[in-house]
């Protein structure tokens, strides 16, 4: 079905950034401004995704002109969805930001950058052009890299150096698989690549342009080898930037890995194999990383890398089960791996340090805090009946369906290791007695001075995204039958082809 407000997601963050340009230094009403038009982005990704889900696939032609030759925008239950949890965390991080961000990197562009961010990250999302992804694949780089050095800080630009370094190779890489893909089949519509693709008889030259995609959107997802960016660029920025960052930029990536190779390139033996394979170390590698890190920032850089195997992995693996559980965590990640983050900064507010042997003492000094945070801490690790532990169980059910022991095995220890780092956090910065520190002019607490308000403003956003996971673990049926469906559509890609292109194209 045709509906022109597919864009609404896109166009909301767009005209937030431009009005947010007049008011360049008066902070104040950026952040009001800001707040409002993520609350009224949460409002339309909630009326779309409403609309996919009763009525179907939902697409738009730019411009009017009509598949394959113009610029599709799709709009189906996995692409609203993703609309919808960046609307959560983007709502969260916006108002987080209206306190957590100095002043002097709001009065430089912060807010117009943060809101150009996301409205890149929509159109990901429901573009039906894979050139057209490509395009704000870049306005999300161009954005990101903004606010990674905006405050100029050595470790800042150290970070961003090495993030913008991989990300212009990442694009390299892509750009050349759809200069391939245009080659070999004229068209860069994907529900038209699709079919065109599907026909090719070189087996093999598909294979070599998916291997482009791979490396591409690997890199942007922080996939082993190419994952060492994340970590090192990822402790550099505030903590508001950080939560944007660890719940949606890898998580894009991603969702590009499952569109792409769900919908253009099915993946055939070898593929699947390299996926599984580029699943296990990834999920080792972070999983190492993790456990020998002493600053908290640092612990859940890595932990990011050690999750994306899991989806990896479930993409790898291809049954309807895997691609469920997959989906499953990617959703339960992206609310997570945000509120961890916020959660960094505002225990970094309480104590000074992210440095956990200089931590301790939260407990004592705020147990309702703490609680809150605990939430959060054991839903990362999949706790029964938190929100990690129910996509594990459609992960393992594929493993063992497909006889993929190896990756079963990484499961396991990346779970584990999760758990035990967690525990370990747990221990060192909420159960342990405050440790005396020689300098404690360093080590301040810089939110007890703070009014009410502005205290409200840095603990709502973490309540908002805990009452989402909770839900997510608790109301664990309504999001398998999300998934499920999304995953429906995933193995049978007819529906979306014929949203865009039409039913005489599958004739």
């Amino acid at each position: 079905m045709i509906d022109n407000t597919i864009v609404f997601p896109v166009v909301v963050h767009l005209f937030t950034a431009i009005l947010l340009l007049f008011f360049w230094r008066k902070t104040i009403a950026q952040r009001m401004i800001s707040i409002a038009g993520s609350l009224l982005a949460m409002l339309v990704a909630t009326g779309l995704f409403a609309q996919v889900w009763d009525g179907g696939i939902l697409t738009m032609q730019a411009a009017g002109w009509e598949a394959p030759f113009g610029i599709s925008f799709v709009a189906d239950v996995f692409s609203s969805s993703m609309v919808l949890l960046t609307s959560f965390s983007g709502l969260a991080v916006s108002i987080y930001s209206a306190t957590g961000i100095a002043r002097g990197r709001m009065i430089y562009g912060y807010f117009p950058i943060f809101h150009f961010l996301l409205m890149g990250l929509n159109g990901a999302f429901l573009t039906g052009d894979i050139f057209n992804l490509y395009v704000w694949f870049e306005v999300v780089i161009i954005a990101s890299f903004v606010l990674m050095t905006l405050g100029g800080r050595k470790a800042q630009i150290e970070g961003s150096v090495k993030y913008m370094a991989m990300n212009i190779l990442a694009s390299t890489f892509f750009l050349t698989g759809i200069g391939i893909l245009y080659g070999i089949t004229g068209t860069l519509n994907m529900a038209d690549l699709s079919l065109k693709v599907a026909a090719l008889e070189n087996r093999k030259l598909v294979d070599i342009t998916a291997i482009f995609f791979i490396i591409g959107f690997g890199i942007k997802s922080a996939v082993f080898p190419l994952y060492f960016w994340l970590p090192s660029s990822y402790h550099t920025p505030p903590s508001a930037v950080a939560a944007i960052f660890g719940g949606l930029l890898t998580k894009v990536g991603i969702y590009a890995l499952f569109r792409i190779f769900t919908l253009i390139f099915i993946p055939d033996d070898f593929i699947r194999t390299l996926l599984v394979f580029l699943a296990i170390f990834t999920i080792l590698t972070g999983t190492f990383g993790a456990v020998i890190k002493n600053n908290i920032r640092r612990m859940f850089s890595y932990l990011i890398v050690c999750h994306i195997g899991f989806m990896v992995g479930g993409l790898g693996m291809y049954s309807e089960v895997a691609i469920t559980g997959a989906l499953f965590y990617l959703f339960h990640d992206i609310m997570v791996k945000t509120n961890i983050f916020l959660i960094a900064g505002l225990i970094r507010k309480l104590r000074g340090t992210m440095n956990m042997d200089k931590l301790g003492g939260l407990y004592a000094e705020y147990p309702l805090l703490s609680l809150l945070m605990a939430i959060v801490l054991f839903s990362l690790v999949g706790i029964p009946p938190l929100s990690g532990f129910w996509p594990k169980i459609h992960l393992f059910e594929a493993g063992f369906m497909g006889g993929h022991y190896a990756l079963i095995a990484a499961l396991i220890i990346g779970s584990f290791a999760t758990l035990y780092v967690i525990s370990l956090m747990w221990s060192k910065v909420f159960w342990k007695d405050r440790p005396i520190i020689e300098d404690e002019g360093v080590l301040t607490d810089d939110f007890q001075p703070l009014s009410k308000f502005r205290k409200s403003l840095l603990v709502t956003p973490i309540v908002f995204l805990a009452v989402i996971t909770l839900y997510i673990g608790l109301g664990a049926e309504n999001i398998a039958s999300v998934v499920k469906h999304i995953a429906r559509e995933m193995k049978d890609t007819s529906p979306y082809i014929e949203a865009v292109l039409g039913t005489n194209e599958l004739q």
